[in-house]
């Protein structure tokens, strides 16, 4: 495939509020400490969506408007990709708990919210953006197959894009049954022109090749616990501007191997 360039980065996880942050610790400048995030009101979104919006969304869009924050793209003109392995884990909860009671009472703002391209919605509505949109699912592949699909974006419509790769815990009793111990969200501007910053290539590898780790036992234990944060090995290669690979867990028997050259 084609290079990317990398235009933005932005995040939203306990003790990685934003990219700047978070640059700041992947680079070991700061210790890891985990924090919880404070509640985000997207700045983008109008009152009565914001209201509907629920935290899956605001962790999607936080990580988004942190991209945004200091892309030289408008939010309007960028293509989308969301990557969700679970989507919005609360909204199931609350449906399924309304659908085993004698009065199946379903809320009309969970029914709204119950789709898994929720937050592209929210996105499309807020930024005004008619490009095209595209909501996926890949277990703990998710950020390596949004990244894929991105580049593929890229390269045969000439899009820039951004991605935005999101999950949260979920309630119990589903929590048994896919337990994440963290929320976090990543954001990626990508564009396939050069000039934008980091230049990334892609090339898929089979199922043998080693996942890359993070050193820091704090943030390993950070990438294993959310399917986007397994982004971290990258995000630290960006964040420290040095060159180098890193191998992510792909879809089905395949790796993805990301080679980062610095601006």
């Amino acid at each position: 495939m084609k290079p990317l360039f990398v235009d933005a980065v932005g995040i939203a996880a306990g003790g990685l509020p934003d990219w700047a942050a978070a640059a700041t610790v992947l680079r070991g400048e700061a210790p890891y400490a985990y924090a919880d995030l404070p509640a985000h009101a997207p700045a983008l979104l109008p009152a009565n969506e914001r209201r509907r919006a629920t935290a899956t969304v605001r962790l999607a869009f936080r990580a988004a408007e942190d991209a945004i924050a200091t892309s030289r793209f408008g939010a309007h003109q960028l293509a989308t990709v969301f990557s969700s392995s679970e989507a919005d884990t609360p909204v199931m909860h609350r449906i399924g708990s309304a659908l085993a009671t004698p009065q199946r009472l379903v809320s009309p703002t969970d029914f709204h919210n119950s789709v898994h391209n929720a937050a592209a919605g929210y996105w499309s509505i807020a930024a005004g953006c008619r490009a095209p949109s595209i909501s996926l699912s890949a277990w703990d592949a998710g950020f390596a197959v949004g990244l894929l699909e991105a580049a593929a974006l890229a390269e045969i419509d000439g899009h820039d894009v951004l991605l935005v790769a999101y999950d949260i815990p979920a309630p119990e009793p589903l929590h048994q049954k896919r337990p994440l111990s963290c929320s976090f969200g990543v954001a990626m501007v990508l564009t396939p022109n050069p000039g934008y910053g980091h230049r990334i290539d892609l090339h898929l590898l089979d199922a043998q090749a080693s996942e890359s780790r993070m050193q820091d036992p704090a943030l390993e234990a950070l990438r294993v616990g959310n399917p986007a944060a397994r982004a971290l090995p990258l995000l630290q290669l960006l964040a420290q501007r040095r060159a180098g690979a890193v191998t992510l867990p792909g879809s089905g028997h395949s790796r993805l191997r990301i080679s980062v050259a610095p601006a």
